[in-house]
C-alpha cells in the first residue's frame, strides 16, 4: 500500500502511526545531542519542517513517551544502541 503525503500534519507520532510517507530527520538528534551546546537556534525558512523536527524531539526526549521505539524503529536514529537506550531510559 503506497504511502500518503501528508500535508500540514506537523505531528511527529501521527506521521509515524499512521505511516505516512517520512523524510527522515532523526540524525539531528544525533548531531544536536553531541553538540554539547548550552543553546540550539533553529531557523530555516516558512514551511520546511520547523515543527515537525520540535514534535520528533519532543517524542524521543519526553517521559511521556520513553519506550516509545515504535516511533522511531526503522530511522536513522535507531541503528545505534546508544540512542535506542537513552530513548527507552529517558526517566
Amino acid at each position: 500500500m503506497p504511502r500518503t503525503v501528508s500535508i500540514g500534519c506537523q505531528d511527529f507520532e501521527k506521521l509515524r502511526v499512521r505511516n505516512n510517507f517520512y523524510v527522515d530527520k532523526t540524525a539531528f538528534i544525533k548531531e544536536w545531542w553531541e553538540a554539547d551546546d548550552e543553546v540550539t537556534l533553529i531557523t530555516r525558512p516558512r514551511r520546511f519542517g520547523k515543527t515537525l523536527t520540535m514534535s520528533m524531539l519532543e517524542k524521543f526526549f519526553s517521559v511521556e513517551y520513553a519506550g516509545r521505539s515504535d516511533l522511531f524503529e526503522g530511522l536513522d536514529i535507531w541503528k545505534e544502541e546508544k540512542y535506542r537506550k537513552l530513548q527507552v531510559h529517558i526517566l
